[in-house]
């Protein structure tokens, strides 16, 4: 998604306020205002603003009659006030998010990148918040957006847009009513509240409820829940544990052992 970042330069006075505690500075700066909210005060040297307050709740702009201007962005009890001796400078330029390049976006033939936990194009509006774990990957959906690859008990591979693949969908399909329940063996349910989690169906006589695994699951535990994978051989011996990081039950036998078969 495009925004605007405006510009400002010239002889200014800064003046930052902190629990009434004000420091005053004044020389010829660039000031950035960027759409979130930041206000950034450069001088000279180094690569540090020399004032800044970072997504202000507020900011106001100023123009006086011959061309000077004053910015002031609070945020809580901080205060930012970057003020204008005679005619500034000013700009405003489109700017986007920048990121790892991650394919072309179908809708507008424009560019999509990877940046700040989404995929986003830089020429349109197309914007897909990805999970947190998850690898975009170099293949390609049937929409022409691209796949990731989200691990939730087992490796899921679909499209970064959920109105075409559901990760809630596929873990679902996968693992829903997979394992009992340690507590009362009811079957536990996949559902949403924010992130995925297993709920006992049994609820609210039952409310046991777990984290849904982000590792392989390997197996079965003799409490009910799966085990999944730990270490990865490099850094350890690689293993597994309990879903119910308290649990201390070994691995379950197989299915066909417990059936007799």
């Amino acid at each position: 998604m495009t925004d605007s970042v405006r510009v400002y330069a010239g002889d200014c006075t800064t003046i930052y306020r902190s629990d009434d505690d004000p420091r005053r500075q004044r020389g010829r700066v660039v000031v950035v205002h960027k759409p979130d909210g930041t206000v950034l005060v450069h001088d000279a040297a180094g690569y540090q603003p020399v004032a800044w307050l970072t997504r202000a709740d507020a900011v106001h702009r100023e123009q006086g009659p011959d061309g000077e201007f004053a910015l002031v962005a609070v945020k809580d009890r901080d205060r930012l006030r970057v003020e204008a001796h005679g005619d500034g400078d000013r700009a405003s330029h489109d700017a986007t998010a920048a990121g790892v390049p991650v394919g072309g976006c179908p809708a507008c033939d424009g560019r999509l990148v990877r940046a700040r936990g989404a995929v986003t194009c830089l020429d349109c509006e197309v914007d897909h918040g990805l999970p947190r774990d998850a690898v975009v990957l170099e293949t390609t959906c049937e929409c022409g957006l691209p796949e990731m690859a989200v691990d939730r008990g087992d490796r899921f591979e679909l499209c970064v847009d959920r109105d075409c693949e559901r990760l809630d969908d596929a873990v679902r399909d996968r693992f829903d009513r997979e394992w009992a329940c340690p507590d009362c063996g009811g079957d536990l349910r996949v559902l949403r509240e924010r992130t995925l989690f297993l709920g006992c169906e049994r609820y609210p006589d039952c409310d046991a409820t777990f984290g849904l695994p982000d590792r392989e699951v390997v197996g079965d535990c003799e409490c009910g829940l799966p085990r999944v994978r730990v270490g990865d051989g490099a850094s350890g011996p690689a293993g597994s544990r309990c879903l119910d990081a308290e649990c201390e039950r070994p691995p379950a036998t197989s299915r066909a052992t417990r059936n007799g078969e």
